[in-house]
């Protein structure tokens, strides 16, 4: 489907360089010398602008010869970074016993340790880095009802590298200690 928006080269042009989402699906950004194409809020590089060409609708800008950009992904409906995000969650889960930093991450998903960072919490309210501690205080109050595993051996085992910290996160997100959470559990089964 084609949509005609009455907007001029040079307004379409203020929009890509003001990175404005209200503008993605009507019209699509193609550079000529690298053949890709992007939303209007693609926050890649901006191309000279000798080198642009818009395009109205998906179908021609492909029929033109231009291939989708890897970043803003324009060929996706929904949010663009969803797909990655589920890609960053995955590896999160899959990982959260390694002492994980941001750019093993980045690494693991092809993005900047930045971008990564900021995209993750736009898409999700949250840090990769508090994702992954919500996912090990999960596994922690899992393994605290089914095994005898001390807290300490719970801690590593989990992926926490000190106990100050595990202890810390833990309380912060379940309002009790580790101890507490067993016992309270254990009440609960009498």
């Amino acid at each position: 489907m084609v949509i005609n928006i009455n907007l001029s080269f040079e307004e379409m042009w203020d929009k890509i360089i003001a990175c404005d989402r209200k503008y993605d699906g009507l019209f699509f950004t193609a550079v000529k010398t690298t053949k890709i194409y992007c939303r209007p809020s693609c926050r890649s590089r901006k191309p000279k602008k000798v080198n642009v060409e818009f395009y109205h609708d998906i179908n021609g800008v492909e029929e033109a010869g231009f291939r989708p950009c890897k970043r803003c992904q324009p060929e996706v409906e929904q949010s663009p970074h969803i797909e990655i995000v589920r890609r960053i969650i995955t590896f999160l889960v899959n990982h959260y016993k390694q002492n994980l930093m941001l750019k093993d991450i980045a690494d693991q998903v092809g993005l900047s340790p930045f971008y990564l960072e900021r995209l993750f919490k736009q898409e999700t309210s949250e840090t990769p880095r508090t994702y992954l501690e919500k996912i090990r205080i999960d596994k922690a109050a899992h393994l605290l009802k089914c095994t005898a595993m001390t807290n300490l051996e719970i801690c590593y085992e989990v992926g926490f590298q000190s106990p100050s910290n595990f202890y810390k996160v833990f309380r912060s997100l379940k309002n009790c200690s580790p101890s507490e959470y067993r016992k309270e559990f254990l009440n609960e089964l009498d």
